[in-house]
């Protein structure tokens, strides 16, 4: 049902100099977006940040036309939206102040409940970062998690692809309007993405693609989710511009790190560096990080598919500690064949992966 609430949301989106966060604090003090479009500029000029530059081009009529062409393109074509003030608006958009005030979006997409991380990355990737990105997902895969991305050449469409390999939702935004698909070589992906997930932009069918539009992309990438992973990046990229703006959403940044003379890893290095993102080698990383809890039935899995990650004096210790249970450092180092100290530092690692636990007395045991 088209409700005149949404037709004085477009109108209001489509006032220039006025943004999303602009547009909220307007609702905000005046009670309703149709309020605002009739309420006089004296009054909204009293409102703490909002001049004359911003309601300047408010009463326009043509954005009143303009909004009723994009709600017909949305009603014909079946598109799904959501307002910002609405239930079934994504919770963690909700709490970005510049967050979209409407969301259009297309297939089947279900966020209530799920556990959702951003995966991005340059559009250069090496075979290295398309391997990451495939086993970090293959091993994410048991809990299930929602898998955003941007839907572009490289980490983007590798990340995407994983996630439908590996039956989980996918969800790809667009810097575009939904009546078209860029870069047009992924168009074949389409249906299978919103077989399982599908696609959201706030971007009108009247808006073409442009590379200024990334940015707002990049905003919803970073807001739709908890987590934010950069897999691959030069030392500039739109991946650490979304790094910052998840960053600025108060959310967690991981960066996967790589040699220091490649140049597709100067940016993930420099983003560890700077303590701007948590250092990730594994899944176990992100699990134990975001504090994720899962079903013990569940969490099995996962470490079975973690086991693979485990290097290899890693693997030993795993392996032992899975057989007999609770034991001793000195004991472990026995059986393992390894000096205590070295056992010791192995076991912090491992911890710190959350595959091991450390008991009272320098007992350890497999998670």
């Amino acid at each position: 049902m088209i409700t005149k609430n949404l037709l004085a949301l477009l109108a209001l989106k489509k006032v220039p100099n006025l943004g999303d966060s602009s547009i909220k604090k307007l609702i905000h003090t005046v009670g309703s977006a149709e309020g605002v479009l009739t309420e006089k500029p004296s009054n909204l000029l009293k409102i703490d940040g909002i001049g004359t530059t911003k309601i300047k081009d408010l009463y326009n009529p043509e954005h009143q036309k303009a909004a009723e062409n994009e709600l017909k393109f949305v009603v014909d074509n079946n598109i799904k939206y959501w307002t910002y003030d609405q239930a079934a608006y994504p919770e963690k958009l909700k709490h970005c102040i510049d967050g979209p005030i409407v969301l259009f979006g297309s297939g089947n997409i279900d966020l209530e409940h799920k556990k959702i991380i951003s995966i991005v990355g340059t559009r250069k990737v090496t075979r290295y970062g398309v391997q990451f990105c495939e086993e970090l997902i293959e091993a994410l895969a048991p809990i299930n998690p929602v898998i955003v991305s941007g839907f572009a050449y490289g980490v983007d469409i590798t990340a995407h692809r994983a996630a439908v390999k590996n039956n989980l939702q996918t969800i790809g935004c667009l810097a575009h309007g939904l009546n078209q698909i860029y870069p047009k070589a992924h168009k074949k992906y389409v249906a299978e993405i919103e077989e399982n997930g599908g696609f959201f932009t706030d971007f009108w069918s009247t808006d073409t693609f442009d590379r200024k539009n990334f940015l707002g992309r990049n905003r919803i990438i970073a807001g739709l989710s908890e987590a934010t992973v950069v897999i691959e990046s030069a030392d500039k990229g739109g991946s650490l511009v979304t790094a910052d703006i998840a960053s600025s959403y108060n959310r967690d940044v991981f960066a996967v790190p790589g040699r220091a003379n490649d140049i597709l890893s100067k940016g993930c290095n420099m983003l560890i560096k700077t303590q701007r993102a948590h250092m990730l080698t594994s899944a176990a990383d992100l699990v134990y990080m975001l504090n994720w809890d899962v079903e013990t039935k569940e969490h099995q899995v996962v470490q079975k598919k973690l086991f693979i990650e485990l290097e290899g004096d890693e693997k030993k210790i795993y392996s032992y500690l899975n057989d007999s249970g609770k034991e001793l450092l000195d004991v472990i180092a026995l059986h393992c064949d390894m000096p205590t100290f070295k056992v010791a530092s192995t076991l912090l690692n491992m911890e710190l992966k959350g595959v091991v636990k450390p008991l009272p007395g320098k007992l350890f045991e497999a998670v």
